[in-house]
């Protein structure tokens, strides 16, 4: 699955991990002094442009040219240190999907920016007595137009380059188990794991791995806003005074959600792959049944389908709770911002700008940290994929099976060897 299209995957990985601690470090503590000593105008201070000028700042610039620098140096270390057949779609692209989504999150930034000056003059304009004309509500409606045409490009752009990413990988995986075919064509269902599941696997990975970069890269981008906007929440309920409550409450509430559902949906992996299985077993029967008159007999089909149906009942089961938990904290999540603002709003000490420009950056972080919340039955229907496809590969290596499939062998139903 990686080794087909990653250079020597477990060390570019890690390199990987290591090599953005390493620049994103630089940045956060040394990259404004580095930018001022080459002569581009930071000013941390300075107030964020509303409209698409935000995208041209010094600080954006500056920003530009050291992201192209660092992914320079990184790709040409791989392309020496370990050439490889799909290295400029597995390595440069990388790069250009991470840029382009850090660039559309950013374009929420500067939709957040335009909703404190827009709601500040939708409060005064809804005043008996304002000075507001519908010119400067045009004006403002206008500027997020531009904004959203940005982001409409980024979009289309990012998505297109994405497709094109995820089926060059399903390119590389297909060509490296067709190489193995003559070895692997007697697996039981070899046909269906070369051709659907690495089809489903490139799906998946295509709206998955956008959106875990989008959750991450809005963290980046959402942090610290939170961090301004906790200047305007003095107090909590229940809690009172703590520092920057904002950051604190949103890193609680979403550990909180995300524990909870990894720890109510803990047994649907499992289940999910075992699903899999006897479904492929009963698909194996019929299969045969239609060359040999003596397979998919009526005893052998009940008793392969009732397989199907007591694993299904207990899929069912599991996430009959697991969608319990699952909608109670959502439900609550959709209020939960608003309860924490409460003693701020009753004491009118912010504007309803303001006031939204709080929820959006609060809703923004806690859903980037609540991905796996958001995204559990997707992971759980990759993870039973990558379960097929490395037991596919550990008997393609003629490694060892994991147990589950050593235990599906000894009962003769998965792989016939």
């Amino acid at each position: 699955m990686f080794e087909s299209f990653f250079p020597r995957p477990k060390v570019f990985f890690l390199s990987v991990l290591a090599w953005a601690a390493i620049v994103v470090g630089f940045w956060y503590s040394a990259g404004t002094e580095l930018g001022l000593a080459l002569g581009f105008d930071l000013d941390p201070e300075r107030e964020p442009i509303v409209g698409p000028g935000f995208f041209i700042t010094p600080e954006f610039i500056w920003f530009y040219i050291y992201y192209f620098i660092i992914c320079a140096l990184f790709a040409a270390f791989w392309f020496r240190y370990s050439p490889h057949k799909w290295q400029r779609w597995s390595i440069v692209v990388s790069q250009i999907i991470l840029f382009s989504t850090y660039f559309s999150v950013q374009v929420s930034v500067a939709i957040n920016h335009w909703r404190r000056p827009f709601g500040d003059m939708l409060q005064n304009a809804l005043q008996p007595d304002n000075d507001i004309s519908a010119g400067d509500m045009f004006s403002l409606i206008a500027i997020f137009a531009q904004i959203a045409l940005v982001w409409m490009v980024i979009y289309v752009i990012t998505r297109f380059i994405v497709s094109h990413y995820i089926f060059r990988w399903r390119t590389a995986m297909n060509d490296f188990y067709m190489m193995q075919w003559k070895r692997v064509r007697h697996i039981e269902g070899a046909s269906q794991r070369i051709q659907e599941d690495t089809m489903r696997f490139a799906g998946i990975m295509e709206g998955l791995g956008v959106s875990i970069i989008d959750a991450v890269m809005t963290l980046f981008a959402f942090l610290p806003l939170l961090f301004q906007m906790s200047q305007y929440v003095e107090t909590l309920p229940i809690v009172g005074a703590i520092p920057y409550p904002l950051f604190t409450v949103a890193i609680f509430w979403s550990l909180f959600g995300t524990s909870l559902l990894a720890i109510a949906g803990i047994k649907l992996p499992g289940l999910e792959f075992r699903n899999q299985r006897v479904e492929a077993a009963y698909r194996k029967e019929l299969v045969y049944g239609e060359d040999d008159d003596n397979r998919a007999q009526p005893p052998t089909v009940t008793e392969l389908f009732g397989n199907l149906r007591r694993n299904y009942f207990r899929l069912y089961f599991h996430y009959m709770y697991f969608n319990v938990f699952r909608g109670v904290y959502i439900q609550a999540d959709n209020i939960f911002a608003y309860l924490i603002l409460v003693p701020t709003i009753v004491g009118g000490t912010i504007t309803y700008g303001i006031l939204q420009q709080i929820l959006t950056a609060f809703g923004q972080v806690t859903s980037s940290f609540q991905y796996l919340v958001n995204s559990w039955t997707t992971i759980i229907e990759l993870l039973s994929i990558f379960k097929r496809l490395n037991a596919f590969e550990k008997a393609i290596k003629e490694q060892p099976l994991p147990e589950i499939d050593q235990e599906y062998l000894e009962k003769g139903s998965v792989l016939d060897q």
